[in-house]
């Protein structure tokens, strides 16, 4: 079986200071405003009848970029809630449950000891970790009943080779995203977006049994409207590392050999994406911004949190740990100082229900 190789990126794991477990609940919040639309596909859309009449008593469900919980808990308990409720519509209210199987997956380099030892002591389903990017196959053919991806699919593979290569017109130099870049590194960043998610729905195809569901939220922009909350967030990081290059605290070619590897997708993208692939149909699919998940970032210090948990790992690995502490420091003033900017730019995301021809 062909494996796609993927850059490792993971969220800070632990329990500590900054900590992805602490520092996540703009996370949070996206699930819970996510809840309805997921209880409503699951309702509307799914035939347990039909799902659970050739496979075994089980229902088998997937969660893509777990990370180390416990918003990935919550995300479960409200799929697995769902389909509780769905079984006692289909087959009464006396009927037994199935059984549930929850796979908890992430890459290689996750947390998954702060994951398992913070598993629900009263969780209704069987747990297991399955390591390995979501690029690639991870189940059996055939095997799975519902798959979750919530603030995942928008990390890529790996950065766009283009941007990096110096002899390239989408050489990104300088600049550590495409958001204030030319159209060619924009060109670049999409291609490798259309790249891996060819690959991740033919590998989610094959897992998936006819007439599951596959569910994603991702970081998603308006056509026309004014760039999101993270282009802008990216371009006040970029303007730290490129201060601190100038001031000899990192090495200039390590900022220009650095970009964040994040799409964020318009839903005209997703769809065409989905209908090229030809195995599922779009059941759903729909932009939202929650005010309460905004609201997890309304003060500088929470949003600074907020990105140092998801993007410590990836800076610490390029510019060295012993200058994490000043990149965080100077971008908590750079917020500060465009905090009404800031706070005008919505967290845009996108929902999407896709059900397995």
């Amino acid at each position: 079986m062909a494996t796609t190789v993927v850059k490792s990126h993971v969220m800070n794991g632990g329990d500590g200071e900054f900590s992805y477990s602490k520092h996540s609940s703009f996370q949070k919040e996206s699930i819970t405003g996510a809840k309805e639309m997921i209880s409503e596909e699951i309702a509307h859309k799914l035939d347990l009848k039909e799902l659970l009449s050739t496979s075994t008593c089980s229902f088998n469900i997937a969660d893509l970029g777990c990370s180390v919980g416990p918003n990935t808990f919550m995300s479960m308990q409200n799929v697995i809630e769902a389909v509780t409720t769905k079984y006692q519509t289909q087959f009464g209210s006396n009927s037994e449950i199935p059984q549930f199987q929850v796979l908890f997956n992430d890459q290689e380099l996750n947390d998954f000891n702060t994951l398992f030892r913070t598993l629900p002591p009263k969780r209704q389903y069987f747990a297991a970790g399955v390591p390995g990017s979501f690029y690639n196959q991870l189940f059996p053919n055939s095997s799975l009943h519902f798959i979750n991806a919530s603030h995942a699919v928008h990390w890529l593979s790996e950065v766009p080779k283009d941007v990096l290569d110096q002899s390239s017109a989408a050489w990104n130099k300088g600049r550590i995203f495409y958001s204030s870049a030319p159209k060619e590194v924009y060109n670049a960043y999409t291609a490798q977006f259309e790249k891996d998610m060819a690959i991740f729905l033919n590998a989610r195809a094959k897992e998936l049994v006819s007439g599951g569901l596959l569910v994603l939220v991702i970081l998603s922009v308006r056509i026309g409207d004014s760039p999101p909350l993270g282009h802008l967030m990216f371009e006040l990081l970029e303007s730290v590392l490129v201060d601190m290059a100038k001031e000899g605290i990192i090495r200039e070619d390590l900022v220009d050999s650095y970009n964040v590897p994040i799409y964020y997708a318009s839903p005209e993208e997703m769809a065409e994406l989905v209908e090229r692939n030809g195995c599922f149909k779009i059941e759903r699919i729909e932009q939202f911004s929650p005010g309460s998940a905004k609201k997890a970032l309304m003060d500088e210090q929470s949003m600074v949190m907020h990105y140092r948990a998801g993007m410590e790992g990836m800076l610490s690995k390029q510019f060295g740990s012993e200058c994490m502490d000043e990149v965080f420091v100077r971008l908590s003033k750079k917020v500060k100082q465009f905090s009404s900017v800031l706070q005008s730019r919505e967290p845009t995301q996108m929902f999407l229900a896709l059900k397995r021809k």
